[in-house]
């Protein structure tokens, strides 16, 4: 039975990502899965591509950066003394942190970047790495199977998920 992509359905694409000039962002070496039907579970506008396909069904989904990781934030850079990080350190670790200004209650938890070190301080950038970019998803439908009444109330699929309950 060959299912169409629709409300409480839990869908696998294959996907890639480029920018508008064509080169290869991601080559999506793991086929992405999501449950469909307004869960945020994927971006809106993919969401949208792929309602009623079938497997087999391809969409190009052509998103700017509003539509995708949002723009570019400088405020989300900041700089802090060298002493604060691991002895270890190195352009592209990412640790969790709160942007400047942030209550602490606040639960803006994000993940930063290594992106510069110097001497004594080190650059840290809270923008996601594709923040910025315009980007086009190549999707083909690989999978569609109904969801299951634990992920609809969830809200996300439970594919691949190892504890067996919650």
């Amino acid at each position: 039975m060959n299912m169409q992509v629709a409300k409480n359905t839990v869908v696998t694409l294959d996907y890639s990502v480029a920018d508008f000039e064509g080169e290869l962002i991601d080559a999506g070496r793991e086929p992405l899965v999501y449950l469909h039907g307004g869960y945020d579970d994927i971006f809106p506008l993919i969401e949208e591509a792929v309602h009623d396909k079938r497997v087999g069904e391809s969409v190009i989904v052509k998103m700017q950066p509003d539509d995708a990781f949002g723009e570019y934030d400088a405020a989300l850079v900041q700089v802090e003394p060298r002493a604060q990080f691991p002895d270890e350190l190195q352009v592209g670790m990412q640790f969790e942190g709160v942007p400047e200004g942030a209550n602490d209650d606040d639960e803006d938890v994000l993940i930063y970047r290594v992106t510069e070190m110097a001497d004594d301080k080190v650059v840290l950038d809270g923008n996601h790495p594709l923040a910025g970019m315009a980007l086009v998803f190549t999707c083909t439908v690989t999978n569609v199977r109904p969801a299951t009444a634990e992920e609809i109330s969830h809200g996300h699929t439970h594919e691949g998920d190892c504890d067996d309950e919650d």
